[in-house]
């Protein structure tokens, strides 16, 4: 196996032989990469995607592994050591036999000194995994006292006593597989003079311009002088700098004068300055971005407020829930990941959270993300259990959490540091905890400190939020249901089985989860079920729903509003439909109390392997309905309807989420179930910047019944939206066929032009083709006589070169 060689490096990414400990199993794994694919890639288990073959390889997370290479080395008398990131969890790495490391941490980076095991010439380097699930045994049977960890989230037991992506032991939209892998950064290095350890910005805006305060640490083995290279943007300057045994940090102020800011997107541009740190043997380059953030926590009437300030202007934050972008990281790459990051900027959000049960994500994610204007809601990855507050897994987490803030706080996408996702909820999940609170709360604060004392020391000008929800700082009540402070996670309409409505009851700040399930589009559920399969309870469509009663739920939901599909893919279609609705009602209820709630970040934005969830994308990047509308219901200016308390009204409310003031049309019609539409009323009105306000009421009386009631409106920017009211449920309609015909051509650029007409009245008529794609518009309504003309860009040809075929849904069909 040949590595990459430089005088100064050895890159050991690549082949390695993999064997399990035992000798049974043997093949080729290359790194970054991961156990499991590595056996599928050589047909020792089948893919863990399919059928209910997860059931079929958890055996080997059962298992140690090692991984062994060789490589040659000329030079020994220097200082060589070890960089290594991302190692996927208890592992001893061996160098010619001599263990040179010992890691427990994912989200670390080690770099231990190996001279004294180099030899001249050939060498053999061997990682040793230990089983997570033994490991996570070991360690919960020493601690003083049971830590629990949750049951439904994490079949695979222990999880909590690991520094490892907490959805790796399972959770209700992932498999419970325990990946185990390395998936960053393995090579040995020279230390010559000096390495860079750490480069960490901060910014101090004066009415002259920008500071830029660059920290730059650097460590040598012993004394000695090296030159260092600053530049941002055209500003460069030379520093001799003389170094200590150890760290040193050199300190410079950039100032940047008439500088250009950072906004999220939809509110400016993106303006980014290079910052480059330069030794005679490493270049580091840093992507800056001038901003300033607030979080507002000011009190008032309700209780106490949660919104962003960027740049002294207050941002709606519009967003999704990041999780991590699959299951086995070998699956994963930065075309994938950037195709979901910009699918959520072409569907206008301008955040999304990094959820605390995955990964802090690689540096070039957060690039993109400073590139695309997405805010980063940073959460700490600790989720949904309790966890351990021994001296040493603090310790441990004190330096996972300063390696990761100094590595990425200079972004300026990310403008919150969060404790944790829904620990202080944990907190009244367990027995244990009801019976000794005190215990297990005192073992939280500690955590808790420990992780918001390591931030303020790594990034003192960070934003810190304790855990989400969370009501204030030290507030250990429930934001679950209270709305009047914080951040809140809703769940009370899908785990408690409210109507839609319900969302309408509650007033939230800033609500940070909330969410609704649907089936993964038919193009997916094929690529893991048979034909025998397609049914809402066969044993593997149930496999794909890791949610107790999920399925049930969807159905139980459709019996609600609409009538019961005729078939297992008319099924798929309309569980779509309502998450879209169910979504798609709360959003427009929270934007239209702006400036009262200022964010809704739905749950979740994509998923990890293809399965039943609430994501909004599809495994492989595709939109279901929901993305589709998420587009517009998080348009910067939009139009929703919004029923009266009375249950006599229905009022129109415009919402303005930009920075000038816009005018707008609106035209409101009856539409009989014929399709022919009579006008009702227009309107016209102004929306101030960053506002809400009601344009228009109507009476629900005006409303003939066998009618519904429909919308448009153009604003004075360009934006344009339209959207319908059903008064009572969609099943007590008496819908006529729409007669839904659609023409196809095939462009010079490989997209095809569809046209889609309806003879009738055609409620969310969705598109769907053989191949996986884009569509311009997709789940939009159609009058009769109306003409809609579509482009869909498929993402890659068909085996055959074949024109994509196309089926069309709408919401009478699905059920005749």
């Amino acid at each position: 196996m040949t590595s990459h060689q430089s005088a100064n490096m050895i890159d050991l990414s690549g082949e390695w032989s993999l064997t399990s400990a035992d000798g049974a199993h043997k093949t080729i794994m290359s790194l970054p990469g991961d156990v499991h694919s590595a056996l599928l890639a050589a047909d020792l288990i089948p893919d863990p995607y399919r059928g209910r073959n997860e059931n079929d390889v958890q055996w080997v997370a059962q298992q140690d592994w090692i991984l062994e290479r060789r490589f040659t080395i000329n030079e020994v008398d220097a200082s060589w050591y070890l960089d290594i990131d991302n190692l996927d969890t208890v592992a001893v790495v061996f160098l010619n036999d001599a263990p040179v490391l010992s890691a427990d941490n994912c989200f670390r980076r080690y770099r231990p000194d190996v001279s004294k095991a180099l030899q001249q010439g050939e060498n053999v380097i061997r990682i040793h995994f230990h089983s997570s699930i033994r490991a996570g045994e070991e360690r919960q049977a020493k601690q003083p006292f049971y830590v629990p960890y949750h049951t439904g989230n994490s079949p695979i037991a222990n999880g909590n006593m690991l520094r490892k992506p907490q959805s790796h032991f399972g959770w209700d939209w992932n498999l419970a597989i325990a990946p185990l892998g390395c998936y960053g950064t393995i090579a040995l290095k020279k230390l010559d003079t000096a390495r860079v350890e750490h480069v960490v910005t901060h910014q101090l805006h004066v009415d002259s311009g920008v500071e830029v305060h660059v920290a730059v640490t650097l460590f040598a083995a012993e004394p000695v002088i090296v030159p260092l290279h600053l530049s941002l943007g055209d500003d460069r300057l030379r520093l001799d700098i003389g170094v200590s045994a150890g760290e040193t940090v050199v300190r410079h102020v950039f100032h940047v004068e008439n500088p250009k800011l950072w906004w999220p997107a939809g509110s400016g541009e993106q303006a980014l300055y290079e910052l480059k740190v330069e030794l005679p043997d490493e270049t580091i380059v840093r992507q800056i971005g001038l901003r300033t953030v607030e979080l507002l926590t000011d009190k008032d009437e309700a209780g106490s407020r949660f919104a962003f300030r960027i740049n002294g202007r207050e941002i709606f934050c519009r967003g999704a829930n990041w999780i991590p972008a699959d299951a086995l990281f070998s699956l994963t790459s930065q075309d994938k990941t950037e195709d979901l990051l910009c699918s959520a900027v072409e569907a206008n959000m301008n955040m999304i959270r990094v959820w605390g049960g995955g990964f802090y994500e690689a540096d070039w994610f957060y690039d993109l993300c400073d590139r695309l204007g997405l805010m980063v809601w940073q959460d700490f990855m600790f989720s949904c259990n309790l966890y351990p507050c021994t001296d040493d897994f603090l310790e441990n987490v004190d330096k996972e959490v300063d390696y990761q803030v100094r590595r990425l706080s200079s972004h300026p996408s990310i403008v919150l540091w969060c404790g944790d996702n829904e620990l202080v909820g944990a907190l009244t999940w367990f027995k244990e905890p009801l019976e000794n609170r005190d215990r297990y709360l005192v073992a939280y604060d500690r955590l808790n400190r420990t992780i918001e004392t390591a931030l303020k020391k790594a990034a003192p000008e960070a934003i810190w939020w304790p855990s989400s929800p969370a009501s204030g700082y030290l507030d250990y009540g429930d934001a679950w249901h209270a709305d009047g402070s914080g951040d809140m996670h809703y769940w009370s309409v899908w785990h408690e089985n409210k109507s839609f409505d319900n969302y309408r009851s509650i007033r939230p700040r800033f609500c940070s989860e909330f969410g609704f399930q649907s089936y993964t589009s038919m193009n997916v559920i094929r690529s893991y079920a048979d034909d025998k399969d397609m049914n809402i309870s066969s044993p593997v469509i149930e496999h794909h729903q890791k949610n107790v009663g999920g399925n049930e739920r969807i159905a139980g939901t459709m019996f609600r509003y609409f009538r019961f599909p005729g078939s297992f893919d008319n099924f798929v279609y309309l569980s779509q439909v309502q998450q879209a609705l169910a979504i798609k009602t709360a959003v427009e209820f929270w934007r239209s109390l702006k400036p009262h709630c200022m964010g809704t970040l739905y749950w979740q934005l994509n998923d990890t392997w293809p399965v039943a969830s609430w994501s909004s994308l599809d495994y492989g990047g595709s939109w279901k309905a929901l993305h589709y509308l998420a587009r517009r219901f998080f348009q910067p200016v939009s139009v929703a309807a919004i029923p009266g308390d009375d249950g006599q009204t229905l009022a129109f409310s415009m919402v303005n989420d930009t920075a000038e003031n816009v005018a707008i049309d609106m035209n409101v019609y009856v539409m009989g179930l014929d399709g022919e539409r009579i006008p009702l009323r227009s309107a016209n009105g102004e929306c101030g910047t960053d506002a809400a306000a009601t344009l228009l009421e109507v009476k629900l009386s005006d409303i003939p019944a066998d009618a519904i009631l429909v919308w448009d409106f153009i604003a004075s920017n360009g934006m344009t939206g339209e959207g319908h009211h059903v008064p009572d449920t969609y099943k007590m309609l008496e819908f006529r066929p729409a007669g839904l015909e659609i023409e196809t051509a095939t462009l010079a650029s490989g997209q095809v032009e569809i046209s889609v007409r309806a003879s009738g009245l055609a409620l969310f008529v969705m598109l769907e083709s053989d191949v996986p794609g884009r569509y311009s518009d997709n789940v939009f309504d159609l009058s009769a006589g109306e003409v809609r003309k579509i482009i869909f860009t498929p993402t890659r040809k068909s085996e055959d070169n074949s024109t994509p075929q196309f089926r069309i849904y709408d919401l009478h069909s699905s059920y005749v």
